[in-house]
């Protein structure tokens, strides 16, 4: 049994659409960010970066924090989305890595820009559009003459889907993107992917409700983290 630590947001899709993928039996527990369940010591101790998705696999009894190593362990785990040869395993973690330094976080931070400051800023909004755009453009250019990113459907394309689903609220255009757009379209019609990122998409969300709420999304310092530490010293 594989517990998933999750709350509906892109990096908890991945790991969902990975479970419901490779078939393996998963208890989903909720990490509610806009009420502060990320800073509970339990959660802690198995993501001490205090960000969700985590896992615990029971019957190794080994925890794991950080969406792409999830990725990889629950594909080594099961022997699927990964290949087993040298050269195709490191094209996979090539754009895995891309995904985790590139694709998601600078559609994170304009998802920031467009959806929860309270100011306009229009560089910040100019400069994470356009690189979210370009990035997009990558992945465009990377599908011509292939129907995934690195061979065979893998853990690229898993943790790539979720930070292209929502182009339309961070102001892209998928059309302009002859090959990204198919690529997309067949992505978005496997029942595992729907079934990940449907997964809490009916519990109710507090991140944008109170300022309260957005202090424990993006308040967070040096101090917050060695508060959060001292909770777990004996």
């Amino acid at each position: 049994m594989i517990e998933l630590y999750y709350w509906p947001t892109p990096n908890g899709h991945k790991i969902a659409i990975m479970l419901e993928e490779c078939g393996l039996p998963y208890e989903v527990i909720p990490v509610d960010i806009g009420n502060g369940d990320q800073f509970a010591a339990e959660f802690l101790r198995i993501s001490p970066n205090n960000r969700m998705p985590a896992i615990v696999d029971t019957e190794k009894g080994i925890s794991v924090f950080e969406g792409g190593a999830i990725l990889l362990y629950l594909a080594e785990k099961t022997g699927c989305m990964l290949p087993a040869d040298a050269a195709g395993r490191f094209e996979v973690m090539q754009w895995l890595f891309w995904q985790a330094g590139g694709l998601g976080p600078m559609a994170g931070q304009l998802s920031h820009f467009v959806n929860y400051t309270k100011q306009d800023v229009p560089y910040a909004h100019k400069r994470y559009a356009n690189e979210y755009d370009r990035l997009l453009a990558v992945m465009d250019v990377r599908l011509r003459n292939r129907e995934f990113l690195a061979g065979d459907y893998s853990i690229a394309d898993i943790a790539c889907f979720p930070w292209v689903l929502p182009y339309k609220r961070l102001g892209n255009d998928l059309d302009k993107f002859s090959n990204l757009r198919p690529w997309f379209d067949h992505m978005k019609q496997r029942p595992a992917v729907r079934k990940g990122t449907d997964l809490g998409k009916d519990w109710p969300r507090n991140e944008r409700r109170s300022d309260a709420a957005r202090a424990l999304l993006f308040d967070q310092n040096s101090e917050t983290v060695q508060a959060a530490a001292a909770m777990l010293e004996p």
